[in-house]
């Protein structure tokens, strides 16, 4: 039983990597920069989304695909930021897969994108295996649930991109140790990005702007090389 398991599983994880590398082709021919967050439950991943969706919304044409086990309740929330929002309600399914993905974004047209967000189920271990063809994945942690978060769940930040400290407007009342935390991610993951942000307050964001926004000029400029 357990060998057939293993094989199933093996099974599923080609089907979802090859789906991912279309999706990934199909981002890069549309000039879509791709972003997925992962965290979880209660980090404040969604305030994090409605303040980035707000911040870019005036200059860039945005849209995210939101993640959840039941409810609309984001992507209402989102709305508020930009009309281009859609539910994904994945039931008793933890993380989001690529087939999800191809699904939800029926009917986009993703050339006349800037920036996708995907913001996946509140989970910091199912969504580490699954690739989305996304550009760029940031793993959060807030400053109310400890300074362990990378040491506990080392592969999700291992295979993100970048780590925003959220919820910094309450580190002082949490005790929060931001020295030891970026410590911890240090020791996962050498060299990682580091934002430290407050959503309340929007303190933090302009660096995340920028990144974001750098980010995009430089994937459209390599593929403008390639096509010279």
């Amino acid at each position: 039983m357990s060998t057939r398991m293993v094989e199933v599983r093996a099974k599923v994880m080609k089907q979802n990597d090859l789906l991912a590398r279309i999706l990934r082709e199909r981002f890069e021919a549309a000039g879509v920069c791709v972003v997925g967050l992962v965290s979880s439950p209660g980090s404040g991943k969604t305030a994090f989304l409605e303040k980035l969706l707000a911040g870019l919304a005036p200059n860039f044409a945005v849209a995210a695909l939101v993640g959840d086990l039941a409810t609309e309740n984001d992507a209402v929330r989102l709305q508020r930021a930009t009309p281009n929002v859609r539910q994904i309600t994945t039931g008793t399914i933890c993380h989001l897969d690529a087939q999800m993905i191809e699904r939800a974004l029926d009917g986009w047209r993703l050339d006349q994108l800037d920036f996708l967000f995907i913001e996946n189920v509140g989970n910091l271990v199912c969504p580490s295996s699954y690739d989305l063809g996304e550009e760029l994945r940031f793993v959060l942690l807030s400053a109310t649930e400890g300074e362990d978060k990378p040491l506990k769940y080392p592969t999700i930040f291992n295979s993100s991109d970048a780590a925003i400290i959220t919820k910094m407007d309450m580190a002082e009342a949490a005790e929060f140790d931001l020295t030891a935390a970026r410590l911890n991610i240090e020791n996962v993951r050498p060299g990682m990005t580091i934002f430290e942000v407050s959503s309340k307050s929007g303190a933090g964001m302009s660096a995340v702007f920028a990144f974001l926004e750098a980010q995009l000029i430089g994937s459209r400029n390599r593929r403008a090389a390639l096509v010279l």
